[in-house]
């Protein structure tokens, strides 16, 4: 085994390349900041307020990075998320800015009511025979209605992060009806209800003021309900699946390929965190662990990696090439 290990054949022998077309990178949009701000639990990520937009993405394009994932942070909260589905609403504007700057960058928009809504869960919150939760049905319209009007701004992929049953048969119907049949859904179809969202809370200000997310993300134990979902997701016409969070998770990630369309594969927040702080205290190489993991997401079959080590990534291939 060793005589094809030797330092020259390797590059020829490779099995798992990574390549700036596999990533996709995530951006918050604040609507109230006047500069950018860095997020404290994220070094090296900001919110950018919605003037940068048009230059952040411009120089990820220019770095050969063609796909974002916009997350909106409003002026304001209520409790119908009323912002989230506003013509003029943070992530509508800076969708449209960046395909009026750069029309090929590929445009994904978050679709969740989670930083909109005064209480921050992801959709419609009532009473139910065990307490306030996340109604399911109601919140459906919320989801659809915030869904095309990120069509409507020039959104090329939407995103649905909610975990609501239905919820992708309900957003086909609308934007198909809504006159966008070509616009694409990414379901966020097995998303764990994981303690690695910390950080993205911070930054989103996303955070809920009571309960947690568990009944409508799947627990971390569950893998064939988490097979199960994306199976659901994929029968109501989803065009790409979604693991989060990525390295935790890459068994099921190498099981739900076998469906047989794309799947993206979320690399969040805490997973960035942890290789950060490890890299601050000189525990770990940052560059060679960040590329190790995501090279190894590639592996266990994601045709998309969503990373907030998307714009360093695409410098550090450009110095192996």
């Amino acid at each position: 085994m060793r005589r094809l290990r030797a330092r020259v054949f390797q590059p020829l022998l490779r099995e798992t390349v990574l390549s700036k077309r596999d990533l996709v990178a995530p951006l918050f949009i604040d609507e109230t900041a006047g500069k950018r701000r860095e997020i404290p639990s994220m070094p090296g990520q900001f919110r950018f307020p919605p003037g940068d937009v048009p230059d952040v993405a411009s120089d990820l394009w220019d770095a050969g990075i063609h796909a974002v994932l916009l997350f909106g942070i409003p002026r304001m909260k209520d409790a119908a998320a009323s912002a989230a589905y506003d013509p003029a609403g943070v992530v509508q504007k800076a969708a449209g800015a960046i395909k009026e700057t750069i029309p090929r960058m590929v445009v994904i928009t978050d679709v969740c009511a989670c930083e909109y809504m005064d209480h921050g869960h992801c959709g419609i919150v009532g009473e139910t025979r065990h307490g306030p939760d996340l109604l399911n049905d109601p919140s459906l319209d919320l989801m659809d209605r915030i869904a095309l009007s990120h069509a409507e701004c020039g959104a090329d992929i939407v995103a649905p992060s909610c975990m609501l049953d239905g919820v992708v048969q309900s957003i086909r119907s609308a934007l198909d009806r809504g006159g966008y049949s070509d616009v694409a859904i990414m379901s966020y179809s097995t998303k764990f209800a994981s303690v690695l969202y910390g950080p993205f809370r911070n930054a989103a200000d996303s955070g809920f003021q009571f309960g947690d997310r568990s009944t409508y993300q799947v627990p971390p134990g569950n893998s064939r309900e988490a097979v199960l979902e994306s199976m659901l997701d994929f029968d109501e016409g989803a065009d790409i699946l979604m693991v989060k969070p990525a390295g935790f998770y890459l068994d099921l990630l190498s099981e739900i390929r076998t469906l047989g369309i794309p799947v993206a594969a979320y690399q969040v927040s805490g997973e960035y965190a942890m290789i950060k702080a490890a890299s601050a205290n000189g525990w770990l190489k940052e560059r060679d662990v960040a590329l190790e993991t995501l090279t190894c997401i590639k592996r266990a079959g994601a045709d998309l990696i969503i990373t907030y080590f998307a714009r360093d990534v695409a410098g550090w291939l450009d110095e192996e090439q």
